[in-house]
C-alpha cells in the first residue's frame, strides 16, 4: 500500500512540474551556464508551436534554438547579447514577451486607448440621452389639442 502511495505521489509531482523538452545531450556541463540557458529559453517562443517556449517544445527548430542559446553563452555572450543575436536572426516574434519599443508600443497602448475611447463614447451617449430626455418633457396639451382629442374620442 505504501508503495502505491509513493508511486502516486511521484506521478502527481511529475505532472505538476513543467515538462521540458531539453535533451540530455543539450545540457551544459557548467550548471551556472545551464541555468542561464534555461532562463533565457523560457522567454523564447518556438516558431513552430507558437505559444510554447523553446524549452517546452519538441520541434526541431526549438532544439536548434536551444543549442544556439547554449552556444552563445559558452562563447561568452551576456544574456542580453544572446537574446539580441536570436532576435536579430529570427525577428522579435521569437520573444514570448515582446518589447515596448518601435512599432510594438502601438500594440501595448491599443488596449488602454480603446478603454478610454469607449468610456468617452459612453459618457457622450449618456449626456446626450439625458439632454434629449429633459427636452422631450411636455407641459401638457394646448387647448386646440385638447379639443381635437375630445372630438376624436367622441367618434
Amino acid at each position: 500500500m505504501i508503495r502505491f502511495i509513493k508511486a502516486s505521489l511521484a506521478i502527481l509531482l511529475l505532472s505538476l512540474s513543467p515538462a521540458y523538452a531539453v535533451q540530455p545531450d543539450e545540457v551544459l556541463d557548467d550548471p551556472v551556464l545551464e541555468e542561464r540557458a534555461r532562463t533565457l529559453s523560457e522567454g523564447l517562443r518556438c516558431l513552430v508551436c507558437r505559444n510554447e517556449s523553446i524549452d517546452e517544445s519538441n520541434a526541431d527548430l526549438a532544439r536548434d534554438l536551444r543549442l544556439l542559446v547554449r552556444e552563445r553563452l559558452v562563447a561568452g555572450d551576456s544574456d542580453e547579447e544572446a537574446v539580441d543575436f536570436i532576435v536579430d536572426r529570427y525577428g522579435e516574434y521569437v520573444l514570448l514577451k515582446p518589447t515596448v519599443r518601435g512599432a510594438n508600443w502601438i500594440l501595448w497602448a491599443a488596449g488602454p486607448m480603446m478603454l478610454v475611447l469607449a468610456l468617452l463614447v459612453a459618457l457622450l451617449y449618456l449626456r446626450k440621452r439625458a439632454t434629449a430626455a429633459g427636452g422631450a418633457e411636455s407641459k401638457g396639451l394646448t387647448e386646440e389639442e385638447e379639443a381635437r382629442l375630445k372630438e376624436i374620442l367622441k367618434d
